[in-house]
């Protein structure tokens, strides 16, 4: 395994090599409302010299893990300097306040990225148009997953923003999988297998729409009798666009339902590395008899933590829903 880290010191335009003054480094993302994170340790040697905002990019085996800026440091009296690094979505987390309407999560995205001046790479069409965001200083990013949110309720399917090095991109995590197969034969050092009700589980939905002309609320419910006896009563309750007709209303209802119906199954994983892993993918795990179940299927990644020390990759990383 051979890495290389390089920073760029804007001053300057000096590029440096510190991969073998580097003691540890790990990168971590997440599949919702963070930016990937690159923190590393590194001795201070010679005249190497940088600031905040000086660009980082780091790469194993020439494949490029992480690029992104300077955010914090802080070094010791014997010279170890610590370091934080965050990639394109740090800069989503500007506030702003936006009215939208008609126009897909993509566009939205597109339109902030613009705003905030960020790269964007490949945005994939999510083939939802929603009808009105109205959001008032919040952050980018939480304005992205808002809209984000309501694609997943009305269309069933998850869509993951992301920096992939060279811009943001948007992507489903079908069109993400990783070849990779973990399992107890492949990979596999650890885990933690749990089962829940209790974080992001309802069997009752209850949207409410605001009706102008009688001055009250619509009410939707879409809700499974047979959980709600097993589970008692987990319902969810959201106010909808009044601009949604009955049919949107419904079928909103229904699609929520579907997606927060269930058990939540979560499994935490520490395992060898496998370079350029990141959350949002899906992999294939084998692992026979994991509780309730024997696992032998594709898993979304929730979050990944990959670290590199003294030549050995190792990562952990959590599944969302199995």
């Amino acid at each position: 395994m051979t890495t290389e880290l390089l920073i760029e010191e804007k001053r300057t335009g000096k590029i440096w090599e510190i991969s073998n003054s580097t003691q540890q480094c790990t990168w971590t993302t997440n599949r919702t409302g963070s930016p990937g994170k690159f923190e590393f340790t590194v001795n201070k040697a010679g005249d190497l010299s940088f600031v905040e905002g000086d660009t980082v990019r780091f790469s194993v085996d020439g494949q490029l893990q992480f690029f992104g800026w300077v955010f914090t440091k802080s070094k010791d009296r014997w010279g170890v300097i610590d370091v934080t690094c965050y990639d394109r979505l740090r800069y989503l987390k500007n506030s702003a306040s936006y009215a939208f309407y008609d126009l897909s999560a993509g566009d939205m995205i597109r339109q902030m990225a613009a705003d905030m001046q960020v790269d964007v790479s490949e945005i994939e069409d999510t083939g939802y148009i929603i009808p009105s965001l109205i959001e008032q200083e919040q952050s980018c990013i939480d304005i992205a997953q808002s809209a984000l949110e309501q694609t997943l309720l009305n269309t069933g399917n998850i869509y993951v923003l992301f920096d992939d090095g060279h811009g943001l991109s948007l992507k489903q995590p079908a069109n993400m999988i990783s070849d990779v197969i973990i399992g107890d034969k492949s990979l596999l050092t650890d885990y933690s297998y749990k089962t829940d009700i209790d974080q992001q589980t309802y069997n009752s939905v209850k949207l409410v729409r605001p009706n102008e002309q009688t001055g009250r609320k619509d009410v939707f419910i879409a809700q499974d009798s047979n959980n709600i006896y097993h589970w008692g009563l987990l319902q969810l309750y959201q106010s909808v666009d009044g601009a949604m007709n009955d049919a949107q209303v419904k079928a909103q209802a229904e699609a929520t339902l579907s997606f927060y119906n269930r058990r939540l199954r979560t499994l935490s994983v520490s395992s060898l590395g496998v370079p350029g892993l990141r959350a949002g993918q899906m992999i294939y795990m084998n692992v026979p008899g994991l509780g309730d179940i024997n696992l032998n299927q594709y898993v979304l990644l929730e979050k990944v933590t990959h670290t590199w020390e003294n030549n050995d990759h190792t990562m952990d990383f959590e599944t969302l829903e199995i």
